[in-house]
C-alpha cells in the first residue's frame, strides 16, 4: 500500500503552502504528492489524471478539503465512485472527519459518509457558481468604468507616416513594412485606415 496526496489551486496566485504542510505532516513522500494549478470545474487535469493512473487497490489518498478535489457536484460524486469502487482506493478528507473511507465500512457508516460527501460537494459546486457570478459582475462593472480587457492595441512606430509614404510610392513592399513595424497585415491596414482618417481631418 502507498500513500498519496493531492493538491489543487485554481491559479498561480493562490498559495499551496497550507495544503503542502498538511500533507507533509503525514510523512507523504514528495514524489507522491500531485499538484495541479487548474480550475476545479472538471477533472481534466494532467497531474490528477497521472495520480489516478498511479493508484492501486489498497492505496490511500489524502486531500485537505473536498473543494481541492473539485468544484463540480456531479463530477466529484463520479470521481469518488471511481476511486473508491473501481480503483479500490481509500480517501481521507482532512478537514472533514466523516470523510474517511477507512473508518466506515458498514452500511450505516457508508450511508453517512455518502450523505456528507453529497452535501460538501454541493457546497463546493455552489461556491464555484458564486465565484463565477461575482467575477462576471466585476468584469461588467469594470467595463462600465471604461476598463479595457485583453491585450493593449498595437501602436504604430514613430516613423509610421514616413513608412506609409514609401509604401504608397512603391519604394518598399508590404512585407518590408510589416517587418519594420513588427505587425500583422490586418493590423497594418487597420492602423493605415486610422492614419488616413487623421490625415483627412487636417
Amino acid at each position: 500500500m502507498k500513500t498519496y496526496g493531492y493538491i489543487r489551486v485554481s491559479s498561480t496566485d493562490q498559495n499551496k503552502d497550507r495544503q503542502f504542510i498538511a500533507l507533509r505532516e503525514l510523512s507523504i513522500p514528495q514524489a507522491q504528492i500531485f499538484v495541479d494549478n487548474q480550475s476545479g470545474k472538471d477533472f481534466d487535469r494532467p497531474y490528477y489524471q497521472a495520480l489516478v493512473r498511479r493508484l492501486k487497490p489498497g492505496d490511500l489518498l489524502y486531500v485537505l478539503s473536498i473543494d481541492r478535489l473539485g468544484r463540480n457536484y456531479e463530477e466529484i460524486q463520479n470521481q469518488w465512485r471511481i476511486l473508491t469502487k473501481e480503483k479500490g482506493v481509500d480517501i481521507v478528507v482532512l478537514d472533514m472527519e466523516l470523510l474517511d473511507t477507512r473508518l466506515y465500512k458498514d452500511l450505516m457508516g457508508t450511508f453517512i459518509s455518502d450523505l456528507v460527501l453529497q452535501i460538501l460537494s454541493f457546497v463546493a459546486h455552489s461556491e464555484r457558481e458564486t465565484i463565477r457570478k461575482r467575477q462576471a459582475e466585476g468584469i461588467a462593472a469594470a467595463k462600465m468604468r471604461g476598463v479595457r480587457f485583453g491585450r493593449p492595441p498595437k501602436q504604430p512606430p514613430v516613423n509610421f507616416a514616413e513608412l506609409v509614404k514609401k509604401w504608397e510610392r512603391k519604394q518598399i513592399s508590404i512585407d518590408v513594412i510589416l517587418d519594420l513595424c513588427d505587425m500583422k497585415e490586418t493590423t497594418f491596414y487597420k492602423l493605415l485606415k486610422e492614419h488616413r482618417a487623421v490625415q483627412g481631418k487636417k
